[in-house]
């Protein structure tokens, strides 16, 4: 096999695991925002709860000082019928009285009612509370991940990015300025093996004549159809098979 081509197939290796990091590293910022964007939401939640709660008690509050001014009303109304002239300043007397006290039956209603919400609502702003407590800690501790995960791809990346220097040193500048050319129209994948005599990448059959030149990888040959440059492995024997097994075992 041509040395330039075993440093292009060496160097399509470096490349690819780089990209495959930097798609990780570029992913991490867009998964924190994720996850703060739910906290968000559930913080947003449990400030509504939290409002409808407080909101429950101004209106207690409210209905509260209403009955007191009611009450107030009747007291003062009961001093005033007593000193009435005539029985129809007496009966005015006490149908305003009669309002008042009406009044004060319907406030009294709407707090039993106000009160029967505000148990609930308690509960809840208490239960989300809690779980939004748990949440912001399991929050930061993705984050931290997050960033220890980033720093350490960043740093497999610089080492990647060393390795990729050296080799790129190895290579013919005319090669290594199609393999260039070639992972950037290609989507990243410049070298290509062909098997049974067919380009792993395009899937062409490649010529006979062509094959037998790449047999003899005396020079860097190009896919016909796609551009990729080639790499062919012959097939082992069984003896060199059995020999490898020999030799790990």
């Amino acid at each position: 096999m041509h040395s330039d081509v075993k440093a292009a197939i060496r160097l399509q290796e470096v490349d690819s695991q780089a990209a495959e990091l930097s798609k990780e590293v570029s992913a991490l910022p867009k998964h924190i925002a994720q996850i703060e964007t739910r906290l968000a939401g559930h913080q947003r939640r449990v400030e509504m709860d939290k409002a409808a709660l407080l909101a429950n008690g101004k209106e207690r509050k409210r209905l509260e000082e209403q009955i007191q001014i009611q009450n107030q009303k009747v007291t003062k109304l009961r001093d005033q019928m007593l000193a009435a002239k005539n029985n129809d300043q007496y009966k005015a007397f006490q149908n305003e009285i009669e309002f008042c006290e009406s009044e004060v039956r319907k406030h009294e209603d709407r707090i039993l009612e106000l009160m029967g919400e505000s148990d609930p609502l308690d509960k809840n702003v208490k239960a989300a509370e809690k779980a939004l407590a748990e949440e912001k800690i399991q929050v930061e501790a993705e984050k931290a991940v997050a960033r220890e995960r980033t720093s350490a791809d960043e740093k497999v990346l610089a080492e990647l990015q060393t390795r990729r220097t050296l080799i790129g040193a190895e290579i013919t500048a005319d090669v290594l300025k199609e393999y260039e050319r070639l992972r950037k129209a290609r989507r990243g994948i410049a070298v290509a093996e062909v098997i049974d005599g067919r380009c792993t990448a395009c899937h062409i059959s490649v010529r006979p004549q062509f094959m037998q030149e790449l047999r003899r990888g005396d020079t860097v040959k190009y896919c016909e159809s796609c551009g990729r440059i080639l790499v062919y492995n012959p097939p082992q024997s069984i003896e060199e098979l059995v020999g490898q097994r020999a030799t790990e075992a």
